[in-house]
């Protein structure tokens, strides 16, 4: 029997055509995300082909007042998502049955609100915490 190890790999390229210029890069914070917060289907695309799960860049994101973690943002929600503290910086890849992952947060910058990866509308000052000026360029 001949044994031949194989290595696969893949090299995945963000999408970040909602990013207007590189201006607040440099003050991206370093969070968690409570993956129990995220749906299959609507807040990431579920692995497939042996690719993991992956949360898009651009994905507007809230933090739970309960555990100091970070999930998708929902003007409707009372947990503390309900206030926006900013957009996923960069694709963030999981795996199944993860419970968190670390993240950038973008909290500053100028972005094309028509290019996130979801539909967003820009909260109110008073339910925001970032410092991102939205423009519509689409």
């Amino acid at each position: 029997m001949d044994l031949q190890p194989t290595t696969t790999e893949t090299t995945v390229t963000a999408d970040r055509a909602w990013l207007l210029s590189t201006y607040g890069t440099e003050t991206n914070k370093t969070i968690t995300l409570d993956l129990s917060q995220f749906a299959a289907g609507t807040n990431y695309t579920a692995a497939a082909n042996g690719l993991p799960n992956v949360i898009p860049s651009g994905t507007p994101l809230g933090k739970v007042t309960a555990s100091g973690l970070y999930g998708p943002y929902d003007s409707a929600a009372s947990d503390g998502t309900q206030t926006f503290a900013g957009l996923l910086e960069t694709d963030t890849a999981f795996n199944t049955g993860s419970t968190r992952v670390g993240a950038a947060l973008r909290i500053v910058g100028d972005v094309n609100v028509a290019k996130l990866p979801v539909a967003f509308t820009v909260p109110a000052a008073a339910n925001r915490t970032d410092h991102i000026v939205f423009s519509d360029l689409s």
